[in-house]
């Protein structure tokens, strides 16, 4: 895994809705009508992660869920942290309502 060059990085984060560059992060707070709802959604994010072997920070504050990624590998953002951030943003829509 490369990590991204800062133009690289910059072009990506244009590219995602409401991620926010935070150091080697990028960050995204997804809030829901229902708690549950928020938890199903980390459920979804949890397997996903699992199964491409990269795993974000998440937190969990009542009907907020906050997720981070970065490559520690790669020290910094990959293709895939900004694959996975679109993937996570399309997982949402099922839950958002």
């Amino acid at each position: 895994m490369r990590r991204l060059t800062d133009a690289e990085i910059e072009k990506s984060i244009d590219s995602l809705i409401g991620w926010k560059l935070d150091g080697k992060f990028v960050v995204k707070k997804y809030r829901f009508r229902e708690f549950l709802k928020g938890i199903e959604f980390v459920n979804e994010i949890a397997q996903l992660s699992e199964d491409q072997n990269h795993h974000p920070f998440m937190a969990i504050d009542y009907k907020l869920v906050t997720l981070k990624l970065t490559s520690w590998h790669a020290g910094g953002l990959t293709d895939l942290n900004v694959a996975l951030a679109k993937k996570y943003d399309e997982i949402y829509e099922k839950y958002k309502m």
